[in-house]
């Protein structure tokens, strides 16, 4: 019926379906007559009509569940019918994405069909003011990431503190010039769907997001420097154990006994037992476990930067605590900041459960949906592809150390280059992206760089990446949500070809590094080139499993079979451990919320 509408006639059906939700309970057959207007307005807006897989996926959200489509099947695309029906209904709406890349991207695409409709659209990035956030958190729907909404968030329960009712808010505004509620950012938390669901609601999770304020402590720089000086002098093995697939140093007896004899000799501080440990634990972290250009990097204006692990990107103003940061500071000889205290504390498993309504999408859920359900009552359904996936995976090709890993990744490189055909190449750290792109250098072969220093180039070089001959050597910036384009004549030469160079802690992460190509029905194809001595192997394969491939990696079945086995296992075991850690996290809450609640606070 709405493609025999002129244009005039259907401005007239958008506002007659607006008015309906608005005024009515919202039923199945009202949610199909606004589908069908969102779809028409998005072919005519355009150029650009749901499919019926993506009408689906569209159901999904609307019913509060997680909608699991392919990578590549338009999930983007599909978020503006459960956005647009609840923001015409009046609902403020929340699409949360994993970064401003894809939040600005999304918002600007997407923005044609929303106007059409009569709604307004926000993004929310870092570096905004309080004014912009507030103006955008008030239109119909606002795009924004994570860490944005849940911290802003934290920052209105700062505000509005334990005295905070909602009569008790509107009575303010009788006898204040503003009140508390006119300084809020957000309107509250009605409807949010979550875009790569879950790495937000479950891999990242496993981190509590912290407001922390200057300290009126004293300068403690000759504490830090005290303590690394301290680090370096004991002996690992005999001093300390290193557990790095947990991130956790334990001191000996004998490493205690040496501290102790060293703090009665330079007196202070140095001789309690507490703090002094403490501060050499904190010292031997910022040593041995944060590496320069993995977990952090440092800026032009050596500045300390975290490096966040699951999007690859600078985390701008975000610091460790308990003076992890300013230890590593130190160690890296940068000017140190000033010691902060915890004022606010949140953690994503708390924060999405106070949405109202909640939903999601992602390309690599299954695995993840018990854990949805029983922490958010999430459930997840699958939604067939539109298109069938051309996408070639080829087997693994594992070597045995990281030198012939290398030579094997620029050989594959060389191979597939002469093809004509446009190479991705992932890897985990910043370090590894810019250690291969010198070795690429080195053989004069013309490439692209993209990890947390290149950030602001970002959307040039990803429209560039799917051209005909282009490399593009590149951290987890390219992996989730980001959509290539491919140039002239690729689709007959095969499409996008992806290399990993590592594999991650989940296999979900890898297979969003494989779903850049293949997307939309286009070809591509995939491969990983491995070693024994990547970091997934050395932290999380049993030390029996090690020993064997020392003895046995000259056999072919052992490089084959048995090493992609080995692989499997380990991502299990990490994987298990990342659960162990949230649940962690979320034993952490509940204690929190019965001290909280003598106080009268929430956070």
């Amino acid at each position: 019926k709405l493609l025999a509408l002129d244009d005039i006639s259907f401005q007239s059906t958008i506002r007659g379906i607006n008015t309906r939700l608005q005024s009515k309970d919202i039923d199945t057959a009202l949610i199909a007559e606004s589908f069908a207007v969102i779809r028409e307005v998005s072919g005519r807006a355009m150029g650009m009509r749901h499919y019926p897989e993506q009408i689906t996926g569209g159901w999904v959200m609307m019913n509060g569940m997680v909608a699991e489509m392919e990578t590549g099947q338009g999930k983007t695309l599909t978020a503006t019918l459960a956005a647009g029906t609840a923001a015409m209904a009046g609902v403020p709406t929340h699409i949360i994405t994993v970064n401003d890349y894809l939040a600005e991207r999304d918002a600007e695409i997407m923005s044609p069909i929303y106007h059409r409709l009569g709604l307004t659209v926000g993004v929310v990035k870092e570096g905004m003011s309080e004014p912009e956030k507030r103006e955008a958190y008030r239109c119909d729907i606002t795009y924004c990431t994570n860490k944005q909404v849940c911290f802003d968030h934290l920052r209105d329960r700062m505000k509005i503190g334990s005295s905070g009712s909602e009569l008790q808010l509107k009575l303010e505004g009788l006898y204040r010039d503003q009140s508390r509620a006119d300084e809020l950012l957000l309107r509250g938390l009605y409807f949010a769907i979550v875009d790569e669901a879950d790495s937000i609601l479950v891999d990242e999770a496993v981190t509590p997001l912290i407001i922390s304020l200057p300290s009126n402590n004293k300068d403690k720089t000759i504490f830090y420097q005290r303590a690394l000086s301290l680090a370096s002098e004991l002996i690992k093995g005999k001093h300390y154990s290193i557990h790095e697939s947990y991130n956790h140093i334990e001191l000996s007896a004998e490493g205690k006994s040496y501290l102790e004899q060293k703090g009665e000799d330079i007196g202070g501080l140095w001789k309690i037992s507490n703090p002094r440990e403490e501060l050499v634990m904190q010292a031997l972290k910022a040593l041995h476990i944060f590496v320069k250009d993995k977990q952090y990097l440092v800026n032009e204006e050596q500045k300390v930067q975290i490096i966040d692990e699951f999007t690859g990107r600078v985390m701008a103003d975000r610091s460790w605590e308990h003076g992890l940061h300013q230890m590593v500071e130190a160690k890296e000889e940068c000017p140190i900041s000033g010691d902060k205290d915890k004022a606010g504390r949140i953690s994503y498993q708390i924060f999405f459960r106070r949405y109202l309504n909640l939903a999601g999408m992602s390309g690599t859920v299954k695995e993840v949906s018990e854990e949805l359900w029983d922490v958010y009552k999430l459930r997840v359904m699958s939604v067939s592809p539109a298109q069938q996936i051309r996408r070639e995976c080829y087997p693994d090709k594992i070597t045995i150390d990281e030198e012939r890993k290398w030579d094997a990744v620029i050989e594959h490189i060389n191979k597939i280059h002469k093809t004509g055909q446009p190479i991705l190449v992932g890897t985990r750290s910043l370090g590894a992206s810019e250690f291969l792109s010198a070795r690429l250098n080195q053989q004069n072969i013309s490439h692209q760089l993209l990890n947390a220093r290149q950030d602001k180039e970002e959307a040039e070089i990803i429209a560039r990446a799917g051209e005909i001959n282009k490399i593009t050597v590149a951290t987890n910036m390219a992996g989730r949500g980001t959509d290539i384009k491919l140039g002239e004549g690729v689709v007959e030469l095969g499409g996008l070809y992806v290399i990993a160079t590592e594999r991650h802690e989940s296999p979900r992460i890898d297979r969003q590094l494989f779903g850049r190509c293949g997307r939309q029905g286009d070809p591509g194809a995939t491969v990983a080139i491995v070693s024994f001595e990547d970091e997934i192997i050395k932290l999380f394969c049993p030390r029996v499993l090690k020993w064997l491939l020392q003895r046995l990696h000259r056999f072919s079945f052992v490089q084959n079979s048995l090493g992609r086995s080995l692989f499997v296992f380990s991502q299990r075991v990490a994987e298990k451990r990342q659960y162990n850690a949230r649940c962690g996290v979320l034993k952490s809450d509940k204690q929190y919320a019965r001290l909280l609640a003598f106080s009268g606070q929430m956070e």
